[in-house]
């Protein structure tokens, strides 16, 4: 963690780098050209500038036929809201949050709204095991993915309550094992989950696009991060994180779950 902090902070530190965020913020899901033209230097300078962000995991990126666009990720810059700022700046979290969905903002109809990126020490095949299994998704997310992940099949989102209560229910459209997953989820929103292996380690990428509204937006910006940090802990160390990290956003939760309860 300290590591991964060090490496934020390197990247903030310089001028050219916090430029090209700014850039993103403006308008996300840039090409690299795109970026270069925002800056005086030479292409292999800004690519060098763009892997430091990426590296630090400030920056994602998801290709789209030849194209590489990049999005801005707040998350490692809310982390050191939460450590360095939130604890001794209390009167400002209200102004600091507005900023942080500001950031988050993305109101391009025909790019990814939400993109997260995230390295497990796992395999492709266990990834997609985790993501399709439905006992193992009750263990790290609080419900179980249904289906028979067949294209055109209907996957259901299922509590574990023992109610039979979907949350979500959406249609598969494209399966690929175990590299690539892509399913409706609700109503019109699409959910991409993309399986890369690097070595031992495997880079997982959730595209969640086409959300109808911000209230959705801020639905989902709380719950992947939370999702993917327990799924990386059951992967990493064979058991979910001691408290559910949802339980930080309990409220968003609560309200989502309530819409689908029996009137």
């Amino acid at each position: 963690m300290a590591a991964d902090t060090d490496k934020v902070f390197k990247a903030l530190a310089d001028r050219t780098r916090r430029h090209l965020l700014d850039r993103l913020h403006e308008r996300n899901g840039q090409t690299l050209g795109e970026l270069c033209a925002h800056v005086d230097m030479a292409r292999q300078s800004v690519t060098q500038h763009v892997a430091v962000l990426e590296a630090a995991n400030l920056i994602s990126t998801v290709r789209r036929g030849r194209e590489k666009l990049h999005y801005l990720n707040p998350v490692p810059l809310h982390e050191i809201q939460e450590r360095w700022i939130d604890k001794y700046e209390t009167p400002r979290l209200r102004a600091l949050s507005d900023l942080k969905r500001r950031a988050e903002e993305q109101n391009m109809a025909d790019k990814p709204t939400f993109v997260y990126v995230t390295y497990i020490e796992s395999t492709p095949e266990k990834v997609w095991h985790a993501l399709t299994d439905a006992d193992l998704s009750a263990e790290y997310w609080g419900h179980s993915n249904v289906s028979d992940w067949q294209v055109g099949s209907t996957w259901q989102h299922l509590r574990t309550d023992g109610s039979g209560i979907a949350d979500v229910v959406g249609t598969v459209l494209e399966t690929v094992p175990p590299k690539r997953l892509v399913i409706t989820f609700g109503e019109p929103s699409q959910v991409t989950f993309d399986i890369e292996p690097h070595g031992q380690i495997v880079r997982l990428t959730v595209t969640h696009e086409n959300l109808a509204t911000q209230e959705d937006y801020d639905v989902i910006s709380a719950g992947w991060p939370a999702i993917l940090a327990n799924l990386k802990s059951l992967l990493e160390t064979g058991h979910v994180l001691p408290q559910a990290p949802w339980e930080m956003h309990a409220e968003l939760r609560a309200e989502q779950m309530a819409s689908n309860d029996p009137q």
